[in-house]
This record gives C-alpha cells, structure tokens and sequence, in this order.
C-alpha cells in the first residue's frame, strides 16, 4: 500500500513546477546565458533541462510501459536532450515550456493507479536490480529539485533574494510583529 499515490505525486510535482517558474520569471532574460563555472549549463540550459527532463520517464512509463531498461538507448535519449538544451529560445519560450511540459506530466500523474507505481522495472548492469516505477516517477520530481536549487544559488550571485526566502522572511516578520503586538 503506497500512502503517497499518484494524486500526491501529481500535486507535489505541481507545486515543485509552480516554484520553478517563479524562479524563471524572476530572473531577467540578460542573466539567461550566465553561467555559474566552466563546463556548466546556463540558466536558459538548465531551465530547459528541467522542462525536458519528464520527458525520459515519460517515454519508459507512459509512452512505452517498458518493463526493462536493458538495451535502452541511454546514450541517444541523453544526446537528443543535450541538442534540446543548446537550442537557442527565448525566456518567454523556455517559461512556456516550463508551464506546458509540467501541466502535461502532471495531468498524466493524476491518471495513474498504485498499482501500476508498484510495478518493478529492471535496470541494465552486471547485477540484477531493479527500482519501482514510483522510485524512478519520484525521481522527475527530486531532479528538477536539485537543478532549482542551483537556480536559487544563481539567483543570489546575480543579485536576487530567491522568492521562498523572501516569503519565510515576511511570515516571521508577521511571526514577530503578532508576538510584539499588545495583548487586549
């Protein structure tokens, strides 16, 4: 039995959208090619990605139902990813993608059962494994998680206090002024 089905995973993917394009909205279309360090995306790349990424769990999932990933073409889906992300767009479109790409994969979430999340699918190697369909649809969410963080960092270097920030900030502004205020 799964406490957190696939409603739940379609409203905490949701959520984790709807935060990820504040961040894109926030950051001016100027900072969209800065890049944090060598060898790394830029902020339009990176937002991309993120829009994308669904994208490869979808195709095993949804699009294929594949019950094994060995023979899966692991280097072709990666490359045409990476083609996508060097693809010049502008912030509107890659904002677009963000909010068409997630309504999409959400909407599909809600559709989904628990028994299908409990379905196991091999993974390629030498040792016999494999992982949950809920383990690898979770993981769409804990990815775009970890690249919004780097967005966050970014956002800070380029002189822009992330929206959660600000928003913890105004509820213990709130927070302090209740405590401070008289008691009647």
């Amino acid at each position: 039995m799964n406490y957190y089905g696939p409603k739940d995973l379609a409203e905490s993917f949701r959520t984790v959208r709807k935060n990820t394009i504040t961040v894109a909205e926030e950051i001016g279309e100027e900072h969209y090619g800065f890049r944090a360090a060598p060898a790394t995306r830029t902020v339009g790349e990176m937002l991309v990605h993120i829009a994308i990424a669904p994208t490869f769990q979808e195709q095993i999932h949804k699009l294929e139902r594949l019950k094994t990933l060995v023979g899966f073409d692991f280097p072709g889906r990666f490359a045409m990813m990476a083609a996508e992300e060097k693809t010049p767009r502008s912030k509107a479109h890659i904002v677009e993608m963000l909010r068409e790409n997630g309504d999409s994969w959400a909407k599909w979430l809600d559709t989904i059962t628990d028994d299908f999340l409990a379905e196991r699918v091999e993974m390629p190697g030498p040792t016999p494994a494999s992982r949950s369909r809920f383990d690898m649809i979770l993981s769409v969410k804990e990815h775009e998680m970890h690249h919004r963080s780097q967005l966050m960092l970014i956002e800070r270097m380029i002189g822009i206090v992330p929206h959660v920030t600000r928003a913890m900030h105004e509820r213990m502004a709130a927070a302090a002024a209740a405590a401070a205020a008289p008691k009647a």
